[in-house]
């Protein structure tokens, strides 16, 4: 059995982490950590946990809870993951952190995050997490970047167009949308019910710090620098995250030229799930699910190709995917604990 710790247990993702894990046939949850609840049991903080998990939030430290378990999962707002993680910590026990901090480099996150990086030698150690592509790597590290969930969905749309050279790399738009749990479990005004419902709004247009991530992954798993405009919005849902996402082709494709394109990369992957022709993805049939699921139309008025994604943004961008991490790390299965149907209505 792996032993697991959590620490930012109690926020929306770690919530999500409990729930995947405890039904994880090769995991014992050992230690869940929250300094807002310490002491606390876990059912008395989430009602559906009741006669499902009795486990007492500690506060323990980074360095303690490596002496007793086998993997962390780090469900931290941005910026604290680099000053707890060491290298001494990394010979004890591996590490899947859920924030930002080891997404970038050192130059990107300090123009983006407008601030020195804590750690910066374990940068170049940290490998990012997008299990479809980045699996071997995976593999042997002891610290995993978990990608952002706009950054997942993103980037997994673009991936084979990329890949293959056949859209222009400066002409990619991407309007995004995310369900409220993106912001956090936090008390905040524009997150609040009345501020939110009926209502959509932009925001962080040209400063999402995902913005780096995805040009950077893309730059990296391309060979070209990418440059993106992306803009995200606020939809007045919990969960899901949607992408639509443009690009200009460099030549004349038909469909079922570009459709063998994403078969050749995605057929034998067990969480991305291609639509069929005129048909595409809703963040409705993949909530509670770590699927991703893509589809695409070329408007061959203006030569553009239009790709959609959807996935879930608790899971798939973030404790399903760092789930799957976690079975990829430890040489299991890689969809152990996550084979979970997509729930439908909700």
């Amino acid at each position: 059995m792996i032993r697991v710790g959590i620490m930012g247990a109690t926020g929306y993702v770690g919530s999500e982490l409990v729930r995947i894990l405890l039904q994880h046939p090769k995991v014992e949850l050992k230690l869940l950590a929250s300094q807002n609840h310490i002491r606390c049991k876990y059912n008395s903080i989430f009602e559906n946990f009741k006669k499902i998990c009795e486990i007492k939030c500690v506060g323990n430290t980074l360095e303690s809870m490596a002496k007793e378990v086998d993997v962390i999962f780090l469900a931290l707002p941005d910026g604290i993951s680099s000053i707890l993680v060491t290298e001494s910590i990394l010979e004890k026990v591996k590490i899947i952190d859920l924030s930002s901090d080891f997404d970038l480099s050192s130059e990107v996150y300090k123009k983006w995050y407008k601030t020195e990086h804590h750690n910066r030698d374990l940068l170049n150690k940290a490998v990012y997490g997008l299990c479809e592509l980045k699996r071997e790597s995976i593999k042997k590290s002891t610290l995993i970047a978990n990608p952002g969930c706009y950054s997942t969905c993103t980037i997994l749309c673009l991936y084979p167009l990329l890949a293959e050279g056949i859209i222009k790399e400066n002409s990619i738009i991407i309007d995004a949308k995310s369900g409220i749990t993106g912001a956090g479990r936090t008390l905040n005004l524009e997150f609040l019910f009345g501020e939110c419902n009926e209502s959509i709004k932009a925001y962080k247009t040209t400063s999402h710090r995902h913005t780096p991530e995805i040009e950077q992954q893309l730059s990296e798993l391309s060979g070209t620098d990418i440059i993106i405009t992306f803009s995200p919005h606020l939809i007045p849902v919990n969960r899901g995250i949607l992408t639509t996402c443009y690009g200009k082709l460099k030549n004349n494709f038909d469909y079922e030229e570009i459709k063998e394109i994403y078969e050749n990369y995605y057929f034998y992957e067990y969480f991305i799930r291609l639509t069929k022709k005129g048909v595409f993805p809703e963040t409705k049939f993949v909530k509670g699910s770590n699927y991703c699921d893509i589809g695409f139309t070329i408007e061959n008025r203006t030569g553009r190709i239009i790709i959609v994604g959807a996935i879930d943004n608790l899971i798939k961008g973030a404790a399903g995917q760092a789930v799957q991490n976690m079975n990829i790390m430890f040489d299991l299965d890689e969809n152990m604990g996550l084979k979970t149907i997509p729930i439908f209505p909700t």
